[in-house]
């Protein structure tokens, strides 16, 4: 783990960072049962943040316009998600990535049995009693990272695909809106249709990425009316026909953004800031992955940080 440049390491990380590493459920109650919270209650703090740091996400923009305890809870949630997507993306066995995936499902009944042993799972435990985060939304993320971790997610079905994004974007979502302080059925739609656009939106620029990792999350309805047949990830990223494939999923997602800002005018406009902006940052990276085509694959579409900067102030300040 990369700690975050001027930050010294707290006299527990190594110790803390030790029990990070356990994977087994009898390791996570070993731990859990030895380890004082005092001892790493900072040092969960500091784990959670130097997670979100290092990944040089853009939700850290989002992130930055909450209060500490708020940003705090969202760096415990981010940490969490980081951390489970990396066992589906590490080059492992099926039975290890289930081994470890299952080890976070012990840990999250761990979290809300009140005996988390993990720096993150510690980190999560005062965001879940002060929010309300829901024990299903953790766990649609682990089954969301289980498909990528040994599902062929070749030319998935649109229907297959709507869930992975459901699982893996939008129970994020769920949880971030409870922490923004804006629960109800109008901040659960925005989550649902900004969590599917914001993965429609990751799919798309990381094309090569997951190509070569032997995915590919084109749904196969839109490669069978474009007529291609073949699902070798490297093999459709070849063919010609393959812009007109992720034109028709832009604009799926352009329809998701515009389905989560008509839910976004139906919530309170403060709490919802951080979720305002990330979606105007999204917005921007799609566009700009439109302008520079299908073809360019190995071209990296990134948001510049003025541009970040400026949204911040447009839709995060009011």
């Amino acid at each position: 783990m990369t700690v975050e440049v001027g930050i010294p390491p707290r006299p527990s990380y190594k110790r803390a960072m030790e029990m990070k590493k356990a994977e087994t459920a009898d390791d996570l109650g070993a731990l859990a049962e030895n380890a004082p919270a005092a001892d790493t209650e900072a040092a969960a703090r500091a784990h959670v943040r130097a997670v979100v740091l290092a990944s040089g996400s853009s939700f850290i923009s989002g992130m930055r316009l909450l209060p500490k305890s708020r940003r705090q809870a969202m760096y415990a949630i981010y940490a969490f998600a980081r951390e489970v997507d990396d066992i589906a993306d590490e080059p492992a066995s099926n039975d290890d990535k289930r081994r470890r995936l299952d080890a976070w499902r012990v840990e999250i009944e761990a979290l809300y049995a009140g005996r988390p042993a993990t720096l993150t799972g510690r980190a999560l435990a005062g965001p879940v009693a002060e929010y309300g985060l829901r024990r299903k939304d953790f766990l649609a993320l682990i089954e969301g990272m289980e498909m990528d971790a040994y599902a062929d997610m070749r030319g998935p079905p649109m229907a297959e695909l709507e869930r992975y994004c459901d699982r893996v974007a939008s129970a994020v979502g769920r949880m971030s809106v409870r922490v923004f302080g804006a629960g109800g059925p109008a901040a659960d739609t925005v989550a649902e249709h900004l969590g599917q656009a914001l993965q429609l939106t990751n799919i798309l620029r990381d094309l090569l990425e997951d190509a070569e990792r032997g995915r590919l999350y084109l749904p196969g309805e839109l490669l069978d009316k474009h007529r291609i047949e073949t699902r070798e990830p490297l093999a459709v990223l070849a063919d010609a026909r393959l812009p007109r494939v992720c034109d028709e999923l832009a604009a799926i997602a352009i329809e998701r953004y515009r389905k989560a800002q008509l839910a976004f005018d139906e919530c309170p406009a403060r709490p919802m800031r951080a979720a305002l902006v990330m979606m105007h940052i999204y917005r921007r990276l799609l566009d700009a992955l439109l302008r520079r085509g299908w073809r360019r694959h190995a071209e990296p579409v990134k948001v510049a940080k003025r541009v970040k900067i400026l949204i911040a102030l447009r839709h995060g300040l009011f």
